[in-house]
């Protein structure tokens, strides 16, 4: 009878070769993409199994969660470290529990947040509890949906330049979530997000090298269109999801 852990591990296969072969489509290959297992819906058991079959960096949408998990993981002297990112919305009163504790914030999604972030982990870096700047992602709403968060296109290029200019952070790229069930749309999306960051590499200069998009639904496309970070949670964690 396969166990939990087996079927992490066989899916992990299953999602690797998927991957491959759409970066393949797109002449690509899998030193280009991250994995990031979404693990907000599971327990602390389920993301020791994620590690042991391969997983190396997690996503969580809530920091409590974040640092709960991490304070489980680091008593489990027989787990390897791994990487957890913040996903989700980052309210100003929680950056406190992340900083420091996650590699990457995916969800800075306005320029007062992005201020927030800034000003609390420069103070950080000034009394020496954080050595380096906060890598951060702009979370941009390409689609335009008014359930989703973050940037309009046009508020990133009418405040890029403030953005670059703010220390404690150090903006590595974009992020957008596409709209379920429509691969054709989820498919504009990502190209214009990638179109986003090229105009805005060029403008400022910067290398904006990161593109966090594809979830469980949409990665294989999100990977034709030059994501370099993929958010899988259902997929990896769920028997139930069917990959197709």
């Amino acid at each position: 009878m396969e166990t939990y852990a087996d079927m992490i591990a066989a899916r992990r296969e299953e999602i690797l070769e998927h991957i491959t072969r759409a970066l393949a489509r797109a002449d690509r290959t899998v030193d280009d993409v991250t994995l990031v297992a979404v693990s907000k819906t599971v327990g602390t058991d389920e993301v020791v199994a994620a590690i042991r079959a391969g997983y190396d960096t997690f996503g969580e949408n809530r920091p409590q969660e974040l640092v709960r998990k991490l304070a489980e993981l680091n008593a489990r002297p027989d787990v390897a470290p791994v990487r957890f990112d913040m996903i989700g919305n980052l309210q100003t009163n929680k950056i406190n529990a992340v900083l420091g504790r996650a590699s990457l914030i995916h969800s800075i999604r306005s320029l007062h947040l992005a201020q927030a972030v800034s000003s609390r982990a420069q103070r950080r870096i000034d009394t020496g509890e954080l050595t380096d700047p906060v890598d951060v992602l702009l979370e941009v709403n390409v689609s335009g949906e008014e359930s989703k968060s973050g940037f309009a296109p046009d508020e990133v290029r009418s405040c890029v330049e403030e953005l670059m200019e703010l220390s404690g952070i150090s903006i590595k790229g974009l992020m957008t979530m596409a709209p379920q069930g429509d691969k054709d749309v989820a498919r504009r999306v990502f190209s214009d997000l990638r179109d986003l960051r090229d105009e805005l590499e060029v403008r400022t200069g910067a290398c904006l090298r990161e593109l966090s998009c594809g979830m469980s639904e949409d990665f294989e496309v999100a990977c034709e269109e030059g994501s370099t970070i993929v958010r899988l949670g259902r997929v990896v964690f769920d028997p139930a999801f069917a990959l197709q």
